[in-house]
């Protein structure tokens, strides 16, 4: 059954490869990546009571056994972001068929939103650090078309930004592995962490891990965040929402493998080092938040403070925190695309993306008004929305390891954020509106469905915290003890 590991990133590539060749059908290429993503999210629970009842997943290709061959492994952690990715992706494509136009949909944006998400998944599954490279760049070259999709001027001067800032980090990224192999002698993730184990984790092997974290920062936003404002205000509304739930995810999700798994007996100075920048992060997003005129900007601030909040529970290392960051990386995805399709549907409507030019949207549309009311409720961490159960175990995590100044940082962010949030819900909800009955546009038929759809998640994940509470804490468990994820894999009479 550990065959079906290779799902969640063959089904996405293939139907994509499909689909160019069906460019010019559009509700056929609609339907089939509606279906694609669905089959991904089935498979993805399957995979996730396979964990439960078998344990850590292994599939070793062509054969070769580890160390020596390519492999995916599937453990709670990897798997429960493959599903909320698929989900939130699924509903992103709802809201894109009625607001992407056909134009843009003809430029294959179906395929490389197919492709994103098999680099994305295949990123969350390998366990091989070269492989996390190629899933990476497959990701990347996706969001480099989804970026540009359209040609307007604006998105090809942020697309030059992007694409120079990833090739920089990717360049980095190909130098620490061949720093690392030449080291260790292997890139096979549970192997280098055997080896570092039985070497120590010497000066160089320090600063490998370190240029690790350098990459790794660049792409979730860990204080190297300069790029990501502007990247993510330029893409069409359904794009933005996929870039902010899950490219820099994948960023946190590196970093969290990195420094539990394959470099953890330094962190005095890798941990803290984290936990600086993750301060910094947190400090920045919101400084960024409060200043920022344009929704767009707010919003993607918001996704800097998000970044910096769930990397302090890395900082912090016990499995408290690791629970609390597992359960907000899932509340993150969801809530950071509703919030970003809701952006850019208050955009749609008024025309204006400053703040104070836009008035009286709930008198045209009261139910808009309340879901955005909602989402600023889960993400301040309001319970019982899905932020709660995340910020406390974090917070508990920080009281038990003595992290007083980071539990000050993480949770006086969360002020902020309700004051930015709050600030566009103010001024662009009530007062009179300036929009007449004959200038009011239809709220985009997709448009309803897909924020119904990710507010029920975001409801349903608060509420019904204690239903995946056993892949969660199994989730943080392997985090906080890598032995058992290095056993399963290279115990090669499995």
């Amino acid at each position: 059954m550990s065959n079906i590991l290779v799902l969640p990133l063959i089904v996405p590539i293939i139907t994509g490869a499909l689909l160019v060749f069906l460019n010019d059908y559009i509700k056929l290429q609609r339907i089939v990546s509606l279906l694609t993503m669905i089959f991904v999210a089935g498979i993805s629970v399957v995979l996730l009571q396979l964990i439960q009842t078998e344990g850590i997943l292994r599939l070793d290709f062509s054969g070769w056994l580890p160390p020596f061959g390519i492999l995916f492994v599937g453990d709670s952690f990897s798997v429960l972001l493959v599903l909320t990715s698929s989900i939130v992706t699924l509903f992103c494509l709802i809201y894109a068929f009625s607001t992407i136009g056909k134009e843009r949909e003809k430029m294959y944006f179906y395929p490389f939103v197919l492709f994103l998400v098999a680099g994305v998944n295949g990123s969350f599954l390998t366990g091989d650090i070269f492989n996390l490279f190629v899933c990476f760049e497959v990701m990347l070259l996706a969001s480099y078309a989804l970026i540009a999709l359209g040609g307007e001027k604006f998105q090809l001067r942020e697309s030059l930004k992007y694409v120079l800032i990833n090739v920089v980090a990717s360049w980095m990224f190909l130098v620490a592995l061949a720093y690392l192999y030449g080291t260790v002698k292997t890139l096979n993730m549970a192997h280098i962490a055997q080896r570092v184990a039985e070497v120590g984790q010497d000066p160089m092997l320090t600063l490998v891990s370190l240029i690790f974290l350098i990459v790794f920062a660049l792409k979730a936003g860990l204080l190297l965040f300069f790029w990501l404002p502007g990247s993510y205000s330029v893409p069409p509304t359904a794009v933005q929402a996929l870039f902010a739930a899950l490219l820099t995810k994948v960023g946190i999700y590196a970093l969290f493998r990195t420094f539990t798994l394959m470099f953890p007996l330094q962190p005095e100075i890798t941990h803290t080092i984290i936990g600086v920048m993750a301060g910094i992060t947190i400090i920045a997003g919101c400084m960024g938040a409060l200043s920022g005129r344009d929704v767009r900007t707010i919003a993607s601030y918001n996704v800097i403070i998000g970044v910096g909040f769930i990397l302090m529970a890395l900082a912090i290392g016990n499995e408290q925190a690791f629970a609390g960051a597992v359960y907000y990386l899932i509340h993150d995805i969801i809530a950071k695309a509703l919030l970003f399709l809701l952006i850019g549907t208050m955009v749609m409507l008024t025309g204006e993306i400053v703040v104070k030019n836009m008035n009286g949207l709930i008198r045209n549309y009261p139910l808009f008004g309340w879901i955005y009311f909602i989402t600023m409720c889960g993400l301040i961490g309001i319970p019982p929305l899905s932020g709660f159960v995340g910020k406390v175990l974090i917070g508990q995590g920080a009281v038990e390891q003595g992290a007083y100044v980071l539990l000050a940082l993480g949770f006086g962010s969360s002020i902020i954020v309700l004051y930015s949030l709050l600030r566009i819900f103010l001024a662009s909800f009530f007062g009179e509106t300036s929009i007449s009955e004959e200038d009011k546009q239809p709220m985009p038929k997709g448009a309803y469905v897909s924020f119904v759809l990710l507010t029920l998640c975001m409801i349903g994940l608060g509420v019904g915290a204690e239903g995946i509470a056993i892949y969660v804490n199994d989730a943080a468990h392997t985090l906080a003890n890598p032995s058992a994820y290095i056993e399963a894999i290279l115990n090669t009479n499995k």
